[in-house]
Formats: structure tokens, C-alpha cells, sequence
């Protein structure tokens, strides 16, 4: 990773260079999770493809919107926002479990 520099003749506090190293290190850590939570669903929708289950579970979803908006307002994170990130992850996992059965139906 590129170490960041300053303008010509401003001086960025040692500070903000920490917590900088620290939003990049948060930000690594959210993109392997993610990368690891596709994995893991990409296994569930073989699991649905097999078992010729649909690629969606509603009440599930409804139930972990739920689940997540109260742990969002609990750690003091917009649970508007919590939910629009979650709902696009899931958007994206049904996405996939769609091609996954597409792939089974004809394979």
C-alpha cells in the first residue's frame, strides 16, 4: 500500500496518519469478510440448487434485516443505512444463487 503524502509545506499530524493506517486496516478486514460471507453463501446456494429450493428466502431475510437493525442501533450505527448495506449484500447472494441454479439446471 502507497504511504500517503502531504501537500508541499502542509504538515498532517502523526495522528491522522494512525488513524488513517487504521481506516485502511478496517476497510481490508470489511472486504475479506465480505469475500469470506460469498463464500459461504455461495455454498448455501448449491445446498438450494440440489435441493431445488428458491434462491430467496423471504421471512429469513425479513428476520436478519430485523436482527441486524438492532445491533446497528446498539453499536450506534445508523440502522437506515445498516440496512441498506445488508439488503445489497443479500441482493447480490440471491443474484448469485440464481446463477447457481441456472448453472445446475443445465449441467
Amino acid at each position: 500500500m502507497p504511504q500517503e503524502t502531504a501537500p508541499a509545506g502542509d504538515a498532517v499530524p502523526e495522528d491522522l496518519w494512525r488513524l488513517r493506517r487504521s481506516i485502511d486496516n478496517i476497510d481490508a478486514a470489511l472486504v475479506h469478510m465480505l469475500a469470506e460471507r460469498f463464500r459461504v453463501t455461495r455454498e448455501v446456494g448449491v445446498l438450494k440448487a440440489v435441493h431445488r429450493l428458491p434462491p430467496v428466502d423471504v421471512s429469513r431475510e425479513e428476520a436478519q434485516v430485523a436482527k441486524l437493525r438492532g445491533m446497528a442501533d446498539r453499536a450506534g450505527l445508523d440502522a437506515d443505512f445498516a440496512e441498506d448495506f445488508i439488503r445489497r449484500v443479500m441482493a447480490e447472494v440471491v443474484r448469485q444463487h440464481g446463477e447457481i441454479a441456472a448453472e445446475r439446471r443445465g449441467s
